[in-house]
């Protein structure tokens, strides 16, 4: 489906919420700190990875919300302009392209007023890669969790600095992701015309299914479904890798960590009753298991045969680990050799 980007970076810039009120000054040195921060953090992740060694270490930008709304929209135009959509009338083109741009800012502006940054592979003005930290987001949740915020941006960036290297010191991984999502969407466009026909016996298999993601997985035929189990594999280890990293890099320069770890885990499980809903629509609640699944794997393979056995997931797109293996790390020791 055609999704006018552009439209749905306003969308999102117009309906997001203020951020908190800070004075100039304050805004001044939290942009400071996150730069400065998101820099030293990355040094610390390769220490403690024995990744990225040679490579530049780099500040992010830091941004407010409508900012991280037209990056996020820039970098999802340039990941899915390579997928093959059937042929589409011109008139009919754009009016779904606007319908679908409309959805997406306004998905957009609910994420933008909770995200605390990311590692775009696809962004910047090369499209080389940009990370990206949102400053009102990261005030925000500091003062909602009372903790320290030079301990907190610190944090914040250890997660954030492991994605960028994670992209820069693997070279196939970002291509490798984007063939994932091309074919993915691709396969959407093919199969699309069976959701309906498969719809009733998806909702009847779904019920009971207790991990956010069964429904939509039902929906996708068969080839999609391969590549859709190929990136949230993808996905559940990038995120917990980097929870995995920023907390055991935590301790040495983060004193308050485990009281920022129990209370943002409180807070991501939090919230009233609109917002558990929209998270569960939006996926965001499979995201968070995705954290908790891809962390105790890579926390069990550390455990068993260190760090430089658990690097060799970045050798090859087949030494990554399946769905499966997920779930059972002393699978993925046992299948995958170590030098």
């Amino acid at each position: 489906m055609p999704v006018d980007w552009e439209l749905a970076a306003r969308t999102a810039a117009k309906l997001m919420p203020a951020g908190p009120t800070v004075s100039r000054g304050e805004a001044r040195d939290t942009v400071a700190r996150l730069r400065a921060d998101s820099a030293t953090a990355e040094g610390h992740v390769r220490e403690l990875t024995n990744l990225g060694a040679g490579l530049p270490l780099l500040p992010a930008d830091v941004v407010d919300r409508p900012s991280w709304a037209a990056a996020a929209t820039a970098g999802m135009a340039a990941l899915t302009s390579g997928a093959r959509l059937p042929p589409v009338p011109n008139a009919a083109r754009r009016f779904t392209a606007a319908t679908a741009g409309l959805q997406a800012g306004a998905v957009l502006s609910y994420l933008g007023s909770r995200v605390l940054g990311q590692y775009d592979p696809f962004g910047g003005a090369d499209q080389q890669g940009r990370l990206l930290l949102v400053a009102p987001n990261v005030v925000a949740a500091q003062r909602a969790l009372d903790v320290p915020l030079g301990d907190f941006t610190m944090w914040v960036c250890l997660h954030e600095a492991t994605h960028r290297l994670q992209f820069t010191a693997v070279p196939w991984l970002r291509d490798y992701f984007s063939a994932q999502v091309t074919e993915f969407l691709s396969a959407a466009e093919q199969t699309a015309v069976g959701i309906l026909e498969r719809l009733p016996s998806a909702i009847a298999s779904a019920r009971g299914n207790k991990d956010g993601l069964g429904l939509i997985e039902l929906l996708q035929g068969p080839e999609q479904r391969e590549v859709l189990d190929r990136l949230l594999a993808l996905t559940t280890l990038l995120e917990g890798h980097a929870d995995h990293v920023m907390d055991a890099v935590g301790p040495a320069v983060v004193p308050t960590v485990s009281t920022i770890r129990t209370r943002f885990t409180a807070r991501r499980h939090g919230g009233g009753l609109l917002d558990r809903l929209l998270r569960a629509l939006l996926g965001v609640e499979a995201k968070v298991r995705q954290y908790a699944v891809g962390s105790a794997f890579t926390d069990a393979v550390v455990n068993e045969v260190g760090m430089a056995g658990f690097n060799q997931v970045w050798t090859s797109p087949d030494t990554l680990p399946t769905r499966a293996e997920l779930a059972d790390p002393k699978a993925w020791v046992a299948r995958v050799p170590r030098g």
